[in-house]
């Protein structure tokens, strides 16, 4: 008995231990060892269990329960219980890994609760060897580890809205103008990773790209894989904060709706700061010339005579050095004046590409939510996303947007190649349907023009079945398969009753 019971109060240590964190791909290897160490002992305290049943056997005594422990979870949710807001989530999590802390643990419940940690260990290895194999899920991991979480990026895009446009200066208008701007940006940026999120999660329900939008949502926070319900609901940890899958697609609705109040309040501010800047600009009264060549004269004329300035001579070298000096400003000017508009002609296209881009990454992403589709809507988000791409890859180096097109660029390129997959199925799918459909078109042809002859019925047959199996092979997620679905059963009337009249 005391063995078991410093299993009993080992264990839950060690099963909290039990779990994949994800924040770099780097991390990954050193965990799958860990998590082996961890199904050993689970292995190892599952045999001491069995010595000593066997030996509560032999001694003719019971230990059925184990009421010491009342629980497992009993020895943690005391703990957890506070005033934060993770405590309904956690709590859960806890129940659901450990057990009620109120009812008293059975030999075999305990016996079937290591069952369980040890598939979940098991689990927590596919999904590694998953993630280690995909390359393009690994370039997306470490990607996000540089960002921060949604929740502060929304956070942060608030606190860019405290600004007063009331006392400032051209200068610093013009300051506040660019930096709303940016977070104009910035909150598109968001709202299409949500848009992502929320879409890859939904319309594309396997674990892997599950894992690609809860690294999207939490960023550099990272996230762990804590644990899979009984309803199957995958439990995450990110920050101390334990969500389950529900609740993350709750929240980055709820961050919607904030992304969404933040732009219209973002634009209203960018209105008021480029009226404020034409009211100063009507305002503010032009500089006086400056005649170089008064100025001239005044320095030169103290060093001659009065009548020497009216001689010939003079007034011709003053005019070419006036007009030497005058023509050497002039093209320094227009050098500088050049080299300024053409910077800031970069930057303002270079803002305005990234915009664009990121408007079409949103409407190439409304186009596919809720999937299947035509192959026509398949082939418009391909080619917004490709159009977007194009922007992003025309922002140069040195301009305010061009870290953040970079970014966007991976993101965008994994998009366009999904959608090319969904585009490429559809349309296999679709040229399927239409062969389908002509075959079954010359199967009639025969049957009617020869309803006697076997030749013919043979080949009517023949059609008929390469026209059902074309049907039986459209994949279920294409947005033609209910059509097949529902002409299948008439093929195949058809071409039962054409093998019957060639028995008969």
């Amino acid at each position: 008995m005391v063995n078991l019971e410093k299993i009993v109060n080992e264990l839950p240590q060690l099963v909290l231990s039990l779990k994949l964190n994800l924040g770099s791909s780097n991390d990954i290897m050193p965990q799958i060892i860990l998590i082996n160490n961890i199904q050993d002992q689970l292995r190892d305290a599952q045999k001491i269990i069995l010595q000593e049943l066997r030996v509560a056997q032999v001694q003719n005594s019971s230990i059925s329960t184990l009421p010491h422990i009342a629980g497992i979870a009993s020895m943690f949710i005391p703990q957890i219980v506070s005033g934060n807001t993770a405590i309904t989530a956690r709590t859960k999590y806890m129940m659901a890994k450990f057990g009620n802390a109120t009812t008293k643990i059975s030999i075999n419940d305990l016996q079937s609760k290591i069952d369980s940690w040890i598939e979940w260990g098991d689990l927590l290895h596919v999904i590694s060897a998953d993630i280690l194999n995909n390359s393009q899920l690994v370039s997306q991991i470490n990607s996000d580890s540089n960002h921060l979480n949604l929740s502060s990026q929304v956070k942060k895009l608030s606190e860019n809205l405290k600004i007063n446009l009331a006392f400032a200066v051209p200068q610093i208008l013009q300051q506040q103008l660019q930096q709303l701007r940016n977070s104009q940006a910035e909150a598109l940026q968001v709202k299409e990773k949500l848009n992502y999120i929320l879409h890859t999660i939904k319309s594309i329900p396997n674990l892997l790209s599950i894992l690609l939008g809860i690294s999207c949502f939490c960023g550099k926070s990272g996230f762990s894989l804590e644990w899979l319900d009984d309803d199957q609901e995958l439990i995450i940890s990110s920050n101390g904060k334990f969500q389950e899958l529900t609740d993350i697609l709750n929240e980055c609705e709820e961050l919607q709706k904030i992304v969404d109040n933040l732009m219209f309040k973002l634009d209203t501010l960018v209105k008021q700061s480029e009226q404020s800047l034409i009211q100063f600009e009507t305002e503010i009264q032009p500089e006086p010339v400056i005649n170089y060549q008064e100025k001239l004269q005044t320095k030169i004329v103290p060093n001659f005579k009065l009548q020497n300035v009216f001689h010939p001579k003079f007034l011709i070298a003053s005019s070419l050095l006036v007009l030497i000096f005058s023509g050497w400003m002039i093209k320094n000017q227009f050098s500088y004046f050049q080299q300024t508009i053409l910077i800031s002609n970069q930057e303002e296209t270079a803002v305005n590409n990234f915009k664009s881009a990121l408007k079409l990454g949103l409407e190439a992403s409304s186009l596919v939510k809720d999937p299947p589709h035509s192959l026509m809507v398949w082939q418009q988000a391909e080619t917004k996303w490709e159009e977007a791409i194009d922007l992003l890859g025309s922002i140069p180096k040195g301009t305010s947007v061009y870290t953040q097109a970079n970014d966007r660029l991976i993101l965008y390129r994994f998009n366009l190649n999904a959608i090319n997959k969904r585009a490429t199925n559809e349309k296999k799918a679709t040229e399927n349907f239409q062969l389908a459909q002509k075959l079954a078109t010359e199967a009639d042809f025969f049957v009617k023009t020869s309803p006697q002859s076997v030749s013919n019925l043979t080949q009517a047959k023949d059609k008929f079945q390469q026209a059902i199996s074309l049907l039986e092979n459209i994949p279920k997620s294409t947005f033609i398969y209910q059509q097949a679905q529902e002409i299948l059963p008439s093929y195949k009337s058809n071409y039962a009753g054409i093998q019957l009249t060639i028995k008969d």
